[in-house]
């Protein structure tokens, strides 16, 4: 007798199959019999996020500096503030508006390049930054973006920080549908991929999505100094802040203890050289070190002048 069409689509894929998938059930039924020294527990999907932001980030020629920077005086105005008003100001914060004012500087420090290779340069700096938050009774790490960094003040920035640890939902992070971010998520790898080349060749989109510069700060929840090496970041400059560490230093002939905070940077080859870069790092070093911005812990805002002399040029 002739068989029919799908009869013999049957025996030719679906009977292959099935027995494919029979022998690996039987086979992990019987790695795991008799095994009791080992816990097997589901990745949550996540970590998926993590996993794609790595492979995306490998892709890039990088240019890594491992720096440090004493940020005596800045801690020192941080402290006093504190005593005087009870306040305690985001560490984090001082340091984003720093880079935000030396990133205005030279635009191709947050620049992306599009489709046609063309380099876009923003007037308003966007920093991803990752905020602790308590979510279902753990401490659980939020990414979210602070808009225009370039143009607010240290207070400005530490409130905003501040109002998403006390009310998480107020970060658009949380806002989107959680059926659409699973949805993505259980997409194949390379599905996942081809929309993250997407948003990262669409330089508009990229800047709404995960703004044009980052600032993670590893060092906040540890004690001691130390570099973090990322495996790699998607964006054109990216701040790893380590741990602070007090050291001797020479100043005027004489040995006096500081405070130096470990600072990795990250920048994206194709967009920057070597000697902006240097420059980059010069000026941001002397930001941090001068305490730019903490004049301003009143609301008002930043002035240059105020903030020691600042010697290089971008």
């Amino acid at each position: 007798l002739r068989e029919s069409s799908w009869q013999q689509w049957w025996r030719a894929i679906v009977l292959p199959l099935g027995a494919v998938a029979g022998a690996l059930l039987a086979f992990r039924r019987l790695a795991g019999r008799g095994a009791a020294d080992y816990e097997v527990k589901r990745s949550p999907l996540s970590r998926r996020l993590i996993v794609d932001t790595g492979r995306a980030g490998q892709k890039k020629h990088r240019i890594l500096g491992l720096i440090e920077v004493d940020v005596t005086e800045a801690r020192r105005r941080l402290h006093a503030h504190k005593e005087a008003s009870g306040e305690t100001v985001s560490f984090t914060a001082f340091v984003l508006a720093c880079l935000g004012k030396v990133t205005e500087r030279n635009k191709y420090f947050h620049a992306r390049r599009d489709f046609w290779g063309r380099i876009i340069l923003f007037d308003e700096v966007d920093c991803a930054t990752m905020i602790e938050i308590e979510y279902e009774g753990q401490k659980f790490p939020l990414g979210h973006v602070i808009r225009g960094i370039n143009r607010r003040s240290v207070r400005s920035i530490h409130e905003e920080i501040r109002a998403v640890q006390a009310d998480p939902q107020r970060s658009p992070s949380l806002q989107r549908p959680e059926w659409m971010t699973t949805a993505f998520l259980v997409m194949p790898g390379f599905v996942r991929d081809l929309f993250y080349r997407f948003v990262v060749r669409s330089p508009r989109l990229a800047k709404e999505q995960v703004g044009t510069v980052q600032v993670s700060a590893v060092g906040m929840v540890g004690e001691g100094s130390g570099w973090g090496i990322g495996t790699g970041s998607p964006y054109t400059t990216s701040l790893l802040l380590g741990g602070i560490e007090k050291k001797p230093r020479l100043i005027d002939g004489q040995l006096v203890e500081r405070e130096f905070l470990s600072v990795t940077v990250e920048l994206d080859h194709d967009i920057i050289d070597g000697a902006p870069a240097t420059r980059f790092v010069t000026r941001l070093k002397e930001l941090l070190e001068t305490g730019y911005g903490l004049d301003g812990l009143d609301g008002t805002a930043p002035a240059d002048k105020a903030e020691g002399p600042i010697r290089s040029q971008l």
